[in-house]
């Protein structure tokens, strides 16, 4: 069985008990079936970029999806485009053939690793986008009913990295059986997007990406400018797949390995003047044609993770142990935890725990971790 080092971005982790590659629908609905009858936990493995799993590996059953496909539906100037795409689907190549046939509200979203599956999952997003502004529903396995369901884009109680289909993992769910861990009760087969269909983006919604297109907040400007620019910004940070012929350990990782802390407009106003502050919006759109954002919450402001990291004084590069560490932060962006080549998931695990805890002593803010934890506790 491969283990999860040669299936995850980390380069860390165990075997698996047992591990199935499926190429219909058929099939993975019927592994699904085959894994909940026998009692055997579940872990659907898209692009293993969000992933961190216990060196003693995984005793459960692990199914990746190799399903690939677009499914164009309709697409005019009035209505914008609509397509459906299979969960096991690269996310960036959908990117780019957004880009390519214009359709709006995705190019923001360019160089994310992992599957479409994954992203209405973890309602992904980056540089002012969202992928809940652009899902117009999603077809799931209900592993309650037995059943395939659809579920819309109201019904997935999208939040900021969080949806319907992400809380029925947690023990505090309310459905039987919780905690569905580590896959949701509702396995994603598909999702059906709706966009504007333009040569120009979707408005710039980010002041860092607005200053390298050159451009001011609220602008358009063509889509594959967007995605060059962002492809740029991300590889600048190691926030981009690693190339196999040409190493990099700051790209051995999951991505932001925390998620920005959305805290109460009174708990932001005790953190120093310095501190990032950006608004926080509702995850459903203003409007209903997608692309589009939520209304500006007032309770609440969003500041910066990798910003309480650094000042809690854990700098670009540190170790548990010092330079050496076998697991450090990135030397390009303190948000990311890297494997340098020898790390184990316990090093991993190790490092955050310790940024974690330093972040808590100093702000009263407790970090919460973005990839999903398979054996792994901090």
């Amino acid at each position: 069985m491969p283990a999860f080092e040669d299936l995850t971005t980390f380069r860390v982790g165990g075997a698996a008990e047992t591990y199935l590659e499926v190429h219909s629908e058929d099939e993975f609905i019927a592994a699904i079936q085959t894994a909940d009858q026998d009692g055997a936990p579940l872990l659907v493995l898209g692009g293993g970029s969000n992933l961190l799993v216990a060196d003693e590996g995984f005793a459960g059953t692990v199914v990746k999806d190799m399903r690939q496909g677009i499914t164009p539906i309709s697409q005019d100037a009035c209505g914008g485009a609509s397509f459906e795409v299979v969960a096991g689907h690269s996310w960036d190549d959908l990117v780019q053939a957004a880009v390519a046939n214009d359709w709006v509200g995705l190019e923001a979203l360019s160089g994310i690793p992992g599957t479409v599956g994954a992203a209405p999952v973890q309602n992904i997003g980056a540089y002012g986008q969202e992928v809940a502004g652009a899902v117009a529903s999603v077809r799931v396995w209900d592993r309650l009913k037995g059943a395939v369901r659809t579920l819309t884009a109201s019904e997935l109680g999208f939040d900021y990295r969080t949806s319907r289909l992400k809380r029925s993992m947690s023990v505090t769910s309310q459905l039987p059986g919780a905690p569905w861990y580590p896959s949701p009760a509702y396995v994603v087969l598909s999702v059906a997007f709706q966009t504007r269909l333009a040569s120009l983006s979707a408005p710039i919604a980010y002041n860092e990406l607005a200053r390298h297109l050159g451009a001011e907040v609220g602008d358009r400007v063509p889509g594959d400018q967007v995605r060059a620019a962002v492809l740029e910004l991300r590889g600048k940070k190691g926030m981009l797949l690693d190339d196999p012929a040409h190493p990099d350990h700051d790209r051995w990782s999951a991505g932001s390995f925390f998620t920005n802390p959305i805290v109460p407009v009174e708990l932001a106003g005790q953190l120093p003047a310095d501190a990032p502050r950006y608004p926080v919006r509702s995850a459903r759109p203003a409007i209903t044609t997608a692309p589009s954002l939520g209304e500006v919450r007032e309770d609440v402001v969003k500041t910066s993770a990798a910003w309480l990291i650094e000042q809690a004084g854990f700098s670009k590069g540190y170790g548990v142990i010092g330079p050496d560490s076998p697991a450090r932060l990135s030397s390009r962006h303190t948000l990311a935890l890297t494997n340098r080549g020898m790390a184990t998931a316990r090093d991993i695990a190790d490092l955050a725990r310790t940024v974690r805890h330093g972040v808590q002593e100093r702000f009263g803010i407790t970090l919460e971790p973005e990839p999903v934890l398979v054996g792994v506790s901090l």
